[in-house]
C-alpha cells in the first residue's frame, strides 16, 4: 500500500474557509445587534458563532498539520488533530450551551426590556448567513468528522437564529419579554443532543472502535473466501481519521496456496466490498497458529 494517507476534510479547505468568514461576519453583527436590543436571544446566537469560529479555525488548524507528511515517530502524521479537534468543538459547546441556560433562567423572573425591531432585522441577516454557510457545507460533511461537525454546528445556529425571529415577533406583537429567554433555552437545548453525538463519534475513533458501517462478521467471512485461507484471527478494524479506515489481521493460509495470489485476493475484496484502502495481513501456516495459540495461552 502507498504511504500517502490522505485527509477528507483537506480537499474541502475552501469550503471551510469561506464558511469560517461568513461566521465571523454573522459573530460581528450578531454580538453588536445583542448589546444594542438588550436580546439574550441573540447573544446566545452570538456565542454559537464563537463557538463556530472556534472550532472551524480548529478544524483548518488540524487540516494543516494533517498534510504534514509521516515520519519515522509518527508513521501515521498529525491525521488524529482532527479527531482532537472535533472533542475539543464538542466540549466547547457544551459549555457554551450550559452558560446561556443560567443566563436564560435568571432572565425568565425578571425580563429587561428588549428593542425586538432590531433583534428581529439581526437575526434575519443570520439566517441568510447560516442558508449560505449549510449550503456550502452538506456535501462535504458526508465525507469528515470535522466537516460535520461544522455543518451541524452550523445548522445549530440556523435553527438558533430562526428561534430569535420567533421570539423578536412575538414580543413585538404580544409584548411578552420572557420569548426572549425561551428562545435562548431553545437555542442551548438545540446545540446538545448534535454535540453529544458528535463527542461520542470522536471518542469512539479515539478508542479506535470498529468504524460506522463496518460489519465485522461480513468481513471475516469476506476473508474466509479468499483463495488459500482456511481461517482468520485477531482481526481489527478502526479508524484514523475520518474517511480513512484501516484493518489488520492474521490469515491462515491452506498447505500449497499461492501466497501472493491470496493477498491479492484480500486487498481487492476489502477495497471493492468495504472501501477499505488501508489493510495489513499477516499470512501464516497452520503450525504457527498453534504456536500462536500457545503463546496466548
Amino acid at each position: 500500500m502507498p504511504h500517502s494517507h490522505g485527509s477528507a476534510a483537506a480537499a474541502n479547505r475552501n469550503r471551510l474557509i469561506a464558511v469560517l468568514l461568513l461566521s465571523v461576519a454573522v459573530l460581528a453583527v450578531e454580538a453588536v445587534g445583542a448589546f444594542a436590543s438588550n436580546s439574550l436571544a441573540l447573544l446566545a446566537d452570538a456565542g454559537h458563532m464563537l463557538t463556530d469560529v472556534s472550532g472551524i479555525g480548529l478544524a483548518l488548524l488540524a487540516i494543516s498539520f494533517a498534510g504534514r507528511k509521516p515520519t519515522v515517530d509518527r508513521t501515521f502524521g498529525y491525521l488524529r488533530l482532527e479527531i482532537l479537534a472535533a472533542v475539543a468543538n464538542a466540549v466547547l459547546l457544551f459549555l457554551v450551551a450550559t452558560l446561556i441556560l443560567v443566563a436564560a433562567w435568571q432572565r425568565l423572573s425578571s425580563p429587561p426590556e428588549v428593542r425586538s425591531e432590531l433583534m428581529l432585522a439581526v437575526a434575519l441577516v443570520g439566517l441568510a448567513a447560516n442558508g449560505v454557510s449549510l449550503r456550502l457545507l452538506h456535501e462535504a460533511q458526508r465525507e469528515s468528522l470535522n466537516m460535520r461537525g461544522a455543518y451541524l454546528e452550523v445548522m445549530g445556529d440556523f435553527a438558533g437564529s430562526a428561534a430569535v425571529i420567533v421570539a423578536a415577533v412575538v414580543i413585538t406583537v404580544t409584548g411578552w419579554a420572557q420569548a426572549d429567554a425561551v428562545a435562548s433555552i431553545l437555542i442551548a437545548l438545540l446545540i446538545l443532543p448534535r454535540t453529544w453525538a458528535l463527542l461520542k463519534e470522536a471518542t469512539d475513533v479515539l478508542l479506535e472502535a470498529t468504524p460506522k458501517g463496518i460489519d465485522m462478521a461480513h468481513v471475516r467471512q469476506h476473508i474466509l473466501e479468499a483463495p488459500g485461507v482456511i481461517d482468520c484471527h485477531d482481526l481489527h478494524a478502526w479508524t484514523i481519521t475520518s474517511g480513512m479506515n484501516v484493518v489488520s489481521a492474521h490469515v491462515t493460509l491452506a498447505e500449497g496456496a499461492d501466497p501472493a495470489v491470496t493477498l491479492d485476493a484480500l486487498c481487492v475484496c476489502l477495497s471493492d466490498d468495504f472501501d477499505i484502502e488501508h489493510s495489513t495481513f499477516q499470512l501464516e501456516t497452520a503450525g504457527r497458529q498453534r504456536l500462536e495459540e500457545r503463546s496466548h495461552a
